[in-house]
């Protein structure tokens, strides 16, 4: 290797080291998303999950996996946080970080909560996790594609039917 191939190796170690703008926000959220996991209720799966929820205004909302002896009406870390925030009046989000335990996988969450997120719009980010904190930027739009939404109930139908008669 030469001088030059040395440093330019050494200048690109050091830059992947700096902090980026998206730094400022990103990391922090992911970093709320793995403080969520730790209140993980998860008897029967030891399946840790937390979710970290940012409103277009800044305020975050956490939110961790709830399980349930009765396995199908446990609630995921994700409908969790966005539930929570829902219920304090928010409805548009920038962004969700979501984490897990895997360790060589990016935690990516479930085709109900894929739906959940979809209901308040496809262009926000969904950040994929690892336990070391790197991750994987998506949209909702990118995790659920052709979906289903809102918009579609407005959308002129066949028939209209009441009582499942047509």
């Amino acid at each position: 290797m030469e001088s030059g191939e040395h440093w330019v190796t050494e200048a690109v170690a050091e830059a992947s080291r700096l902090p980026t703008e998206a730094d400022n926000w990103i990391k922090p959220l992911i970093h709320k998303s793995q403080k969520a996991k730790e209140f993980a209720y998860c008897p029967y799966s030891k399946f840790r999950v937390g979710a970290a929820l940012m409103a277009h205004d800044g305020t975050v909302f956490t939110g961790c996996n709830v399980e349930n002896a009765c396995y199908n009406i446990g609630v995921c870390a994700e409908r969790t946080a966005i539930t929570k925030a829902v219920s304090e009046g928010h409805r548009s989000f920038q962004a969700i970080a979501i984490a897990s335990d895997l360790e060589n996988e990016f935690i990516s969450p479930c085709g109900g909560c894929r739906q959940f997120m979809r209901e308040f719009g496809d262009q926000w980010s969904v950040f994929l996790s690892k336990p070391d904190g790197s991750y994987i930027d998506m949209t909702v739009e990118e995790l659920l594609p052709v979906s289903f939404s809102p918009d579609d109930l407005k959308k002129k139908r066949v028939s209209n039917t009441q009582n499942g008669s047509t």
